[in-house]
């Protein structure tokens, strides 16, 4: 069984490599890279992750479970953006690389002391087939349009056993103009984003749908002014922003139940979004 990648072995990869070179502390590719997200977004979003609600929430859910399985192993944010997760998995004890093909998302990374940081896809990363212990996609499959192939890739990466972790959106009947605005392809049921990973040879290690709160928000404020023809300024940091009063007591107790489910392996039947871990076979 090959070894799996630590960060000097990474290292020693990019260096060696003719395809990639280091600028500002940033590994980046020759690769011109094409990707259904808005790059205006990167640098709108940046300013709202830190403050976000939904952000905190969706790190705290991430980091549990990744301390729990992962804790030891490097693991490859992939798609990671500005770095909000990498940093926080940093920040938790867990040694991360982002990997994400936008300049504009690793500079921001930069700005916020991410360690390693890869401009680049998957595919850049082929040399490193079946040696990677450790992946994540966090809001990620939904922006590819060919999620199949975009999975097969991670399991090819991935070393026996080795761990993908992903968030999606939930519910296709959720679809609204931020939806559109993301340049989302989909967005899917726990089943059908869990069948699509069986199907590319991988188990299912833990699945759960989270933010369960926010399912009729989102379809009142959301999916039906979209389908009224009203339209939304996306991202807006309001939506993001923690609520006081009864209504914000009310969200952090959720969030602390949807926490503690999830830290204690139970699933959670309805919510925004779906959380899964999946083991190469």
């Amino acid at each position: 069984m090959a070894k799996a990648v630590d960060i000097e072995s990474l290292t020693e990869f990019l260096i060696s490599s003719d395809h990639f070179y280091i600028e500002n502390g940033i590994w980046y590719t020759n690769a011109n890279t094409n990707v259904s997200y808005p790059h205006e977004a990167y640098d709108q979003l940046f300013p709202i992750e830190d403050h976000s609600f939904w952000f905190r929430h969706r790190n705290h859910c991430i980091i549990s479970l990744v301390k729990k399985y992962s804790e030891r192993d490097l693991f490859f944010d992939v798609g990671g953006g500005n770095g909000f997760v990498t940093k926080a998995l940093e920040c938790a004890g867990v040694n991360s690389v982002l990997v994400d093909p936008a300049e504009s998302a690793v500079v921001n990374a930069r700005k916020r002391k991410v360690s390693n940081m890869l401009c680049a896809t998957l595919n850049d990363l082929t040399l490193l087939k079946g040696k990677l212990s450790s992946i994540g996609a966090f809001d990620v499959i939904e922006h590819i349009e060919d999620d199949d192939t975009f999975i097969a890739r991670v399991n090819d990466l991935l070393k026996d056993d080795g761990l993908f972790y992903v968030t999606v959106p939930a519910y296709q009947g959720l679809w609204s103009d931020e939806d559109v605005f993301a340049g989302h392809h989909r967005r899917y049921r726990l089943s059908e984003i869990t069948c699509l990973l069986k199907k590319n040879n991988f188990d299912i290690v833990y699945s759960t749908y989270f933010f369960s709160m926010l399912v009729i928000p989102l379809f009142v404020f959301r999916t039906l002014m979209y389908k009224l023809g009203f339209f939304m300024k996306i991202p807006n940091a309001k939506n993001h922003k923690k609520r006081s009063g009864v209504i914000g007591r009310l969200m952090d107790l959720v969030w602390r139940w949807e926490l503690h489910m999830i830290q204690k392996g139970r699933s959670i039947p309805f919510g925004t979004s779906c959380l899964i871990i999946a083991k190469k076979k």
